[in-house]
């Protein structure tokens, strides 16, 4: 599984993104890449899950992938609860 985190310049936001998305990953035992891109990288990449702030919304509008946008990027539980819902999704 490859995941994306996502902020406007690539190493802001989205690496504190990526860091809590890891530790979430860890404490579930799920293996996947976690990387953290600006928003037009983002953009050409192939990957199954895109997680980035919800006001990113619109610059990711058309990406051809799962989203997952955070209101609040520093509130750990909104992040681990909507990556647990994704991931219970895609393995029902």
């Amino acid at each position: 599984m490859e995941i994306i985190t996502v902020c406007g310049m690539g190493f802001g936001t989205s690496l504190m993104l990526k860091m809590m998305v890891d530790d979430i990953l860890e404490k579930e035992g799920i293996k996947a890449e976690v990387s953290a891109l600006d928003a037009g990288s983002a953009k050409g990449r192939n990957a199954d899950l895109i997680m980035a702030s919800a006001d990113l919304e619109s610059a990711l509008e058309g990406v051809e992938v799962s989203k997952i946008f955070i209101h609040n990027l520093t509130d750990a539980d909104e992040v681990e609860q909507k990556l647990h819902d994704y991931l219970q999704k895609i393995h029902e």
